[in-house]
């Protein structure tokens, strides 16, 4: 089964990451997916950035990424740090700009269960590090993601037998893609989408 090809930041290797360049570039190469962090920005403003803004400066809103993305390819929103945010209704936010389409893909599992609340028919990814994955799964998670050091077979067999996908992330080299593709890995988080979609080919239809 071809894994889908997740362009991580967009296409991160060869644009600066999380901008609309690198965003365009996934879209060319032919990943099925971009992911992308958020975080507010302001009172109204969400800004497309892996680390805390600190200035408006070039970076992109959410609202020009999705309009960019469009149609054209699916959009994985993660939440960054949302305790950090707490008072400022970010999550509530972050769902009013996205359609039934999108992902949301968060570290923290409070940010999922209020996902799930307000939108229980979205796809959510809860990245697991400390996470258990009895708790993603009883969440009602579409996904978890694995940092690939710790995608060996037991643990990808573990989280399918509870009827979670699995995504792994940040794969750069074929010869690993190849191997999580064997395992049965449903997901590859990648900078570099060009080299995965040459190795897996295009999603039929693109």
């Amino acid at each position: 089964m071809r894994p889908l090809v997740i362009a991580h930041r967009g296409a991160s290797g060869e644009r600066r990451e999380n901008s609309l360049a690198a965003f365009a570039r996934a879209i060319e190469a032919g990943a099925d997916f971009v992911e992308l962090d958020v975080h507010p920005w302001g009172e109204r403003e969400l800004l497309v950035s892996h680390d805390p803004p600190r200035g408006r400066g070039r970076l992109a809103s959410l609202a020009e990424v999705l309009a960019l993305c469009g149609r054209q390819i699916g959009v994985m929103v993660e939440l960054k740090t949302p305790y950090r945010y707490r008072g400022s209704d970010f999550v509530a936010r972050v769902l009013e700009l996205l359609d039934d389409e999108a992902v949301v893909v968060c570290f923290e599992p409070g940010a999922i269960a209020a996902v799930r609340r307000r939108r229980p028919r979205l796809r959510t990814m809860q990245h697991l590090a400390s996470v258990p994955l009895a708790v993603a799964a009883a969440a009602g998670c579409w996904a978890v993601g694995l940092e690939q050091r710790r995608a060996g077979a037991a643990p990808v067999r573990r989280a399918q037998a509870l009827g979670l996908k699995v995504a792994v992330y940040t794969v750069n080299e074929p010869a690993r893609m190849l191997e999580l593709c064997e395992l049965g890995v449903e997901a590859i988080f990648t900078d570099d989408p060009r080299a995965a979609v040459a190795l897996f080919g295009r999603r039929p239809g693109a």
